[in-house]
């Protein structure tokens, strides 16, 4: 469909430009087309066809440029992890006063010898004064 558009849309500028090359110079300023009315398109009518052909193909322009605009970003939206439903599960976050883990690269081992002894909670030092 993109490309199609994409095709239809250079066969529009080519026309458009064709159009625009076809209609008399009013100012001659390449000294070009100027002089008397014995050109290939000549007269009122024609004159009138070249800029409605040409307005119809600026209009026709624009539209596949918004077009083809709309369509190449559609396909690139930012996508939500919520609606791909992939990544890491959400973490629950921690409790006031529990103890965070030191970051280690390995955890360390209890030594078989000792047992295991709890530690008491982590409390101030001294009284808080008010």
């Amino acid at each position: 469909m993109l490309i199609l558009l994409f095709v239809v849309h250079v066969l529009i500028a080519i026309a458009l430009v064709g159009v625009v090359m076809l209609q008399k110079s009013e100012g001659g300023a390449l000294g070009m087309g100027g002089g008397g009315m014995s050109g290939f398109m000549t007269g009122r009518s024609t004159a009138n066809l070249l800029t409605r052909t040409t307005a119809i193909l600026a209009a026709l322009f624009f539209a596949t440029s918004i077009l083809l605009v709309t369509i190449s970003n559609y396909a690139r939206a930012p996508r939500s992890i919520v609606d791909e439903g992939g990544g890491p599960p959400p973490t629950s976050p921690l409790a006031p006063g529990s103890p965070i883990a030191p970051l280690s690269p390995t955890p360390a081992a209890p030594s078989p010898a000792a047992p295991a002894q709890s530690a008491p909670p982590p409390g101030p030092s001294a009284p808080l004064a008010r």
